[in-house]
């Protein structure tokens, strides 16, 4: 596939870039390079927090925190950019931390890095940028963006650092958005990022990453459920045969193939292999039953393809940390697709994406909806 990469499209225009400025080490390097690329750029941090609830405080290093913005502002007037925070609380509540908590509650594990960067960065962020005369917005996300002239299509690919490749929570790119975004690190290592970081004297070169939910403080989602939701209730664990052997906490605070933390006292490891909210019940099982062959997936985002005409091969990816595996991916109707894997897959989980690829290159996602051919319930 011959593909073109976007990276330094529009140098030659010197357009207006909006950059999203987190406070940390890629943002800040994206910055300075778009800098030296020739853009006229300009850093925002979004603020999604409730300023009247919220202290600065080094302890919370979340990627949108407001001690991110004191590290963020000083990049900015290193680089001799105009720096603004802009109020983005109203949809990250509604589109993200509503969407978290209601996911849970009803069983299934969300990924709100998907949806914030959906809603919120590529959504509202884009549609802000766009007002305000920018020609797109720019990011420090490690993916690469091209166009395919074989598909006629931009496309979206893994980044030459496989480690910190982060194309699984950005498959809810459109066309459009693809078109308007620049991701220049795409082609850099963590490593080569944080010594250009240093060059550019960044006090930011050593930040150590931020944490993997920003509203969430130490990554403690029990606790952010607790205070969001008063009504979790406590419910029976069951074995396979279905008999109660324990008492969990609630359902939202567990999820499939989860095996810390159940709180059960057992002759052997058990795993979460079942989440039913109609009856408040958990089931646990052995290893082997979190193992499963295939999926229903919907809310479908195409990036390579326009639609599907028929079945195709890819490698899925079920878990953001995960490795894509060979599969079948089958269009059903209503949009949704069914997802058959080569070999068994470990805890496919209702509520996270499914990622599709060919290659290093981003063919799509969905949501998983529901699992098929897991030993668990034959």
């Amino acid at each position: 596939m011959k593909t073109s990469l976007i990276v330094g499209e529009y140098v030659s225009a010197k357009k207006r870039v909006i950059m999203a400025m987190s406070g940390g080490v890629d943002s800040s390097v994206t910055a300075a390079l778009l800098l030296e690329q020739g853009y006229e750029v300009i850093g925002v941090t979004m603020q999604i927090w409730d300023t009247d609830e919220t202290e600065i405080s080094g302890e919370h290093v979340g990627c949108c925190s407001l001690s991110a913005v004191e590290d963020a502002r000083r990049v900015a007037g290193i680089l001799g950019i105009p720096y603004y925070v802009m109020n983005f609380r109203d949809i990250f509540e509604e589109k993200v931390i509503d969407y978290f908590t209601s996911e849970y509650l009803r069983g299934r594990t969300p990924n709100p890095c998907i949806a914030c960067n959906r809603y919120v960065k590529f959504e509202a962020l884009l549609d802000k940028a766009l007002s305000l005369g920018a020609e797109c917005v720019a990011t420090g996300h490690y993916a690469r963006l091209g166009f395919s002239e074989e598909y006629g299509r931009y496309t979206v690919h893994r980044s030459a650092d496989r480690r910190k490749d982060q194309t699984y929570v950005l498959y809810g790119l459109t066309q459009y958005q693809i078109a308007h975004t620049l991701m220049p690190l795409g082609d850099y290592t963590k490593d080569q990022v944080r010594k250009m970081a240093a060059g550019f004297d960044l006090p930011v070169a050593e930040k150590a990453e931020s944490q993997e939910i920003c509203f969430v403080l130490d990554d403690n989602y029990r606790g952010f459920l607790q205070e969001k939701v008063a009504d979790i209730k406590p419910g029976p664990f069951l074995n396979m045969d279905g008999e109660v052997i324990g008492k969990h906490k609630g359902i939202p605070f567990y999820t499939i193939g989860q095996r810390r933390g159940l709180g059960l006292a057992a002759g052997e490891r058990l795993y979460v292999v079942r989440i039913n909210t109609g009856d408040n019940t958990i089931t646990l099982g052995p290893e082997e039953a979190i193992l499963g062959t295939g999926l229903i997936a919907k809310d479908v985002n195409l990036i390579l393809y326009g639609e599907l005409t028929g079945s195709i091969e890819v490698e899925a990816q079920v878990r953001y940390n995960g490795r894509p595996a060979p599969a079948t991916l089958i269009p059903l109707p209503g949009g949704a697709v069914e997802v058959r894997f080569h070999s068994p897959q470990r805890s496919i989980t209702p509520g996270q994406a499914v990622v599709f690829y060919h290659g290093d290159c981003l063919v799509g996602g969905a949501t998983i909806d529901s699992t098929a051919g897991s030993a668990a319930f034959q």
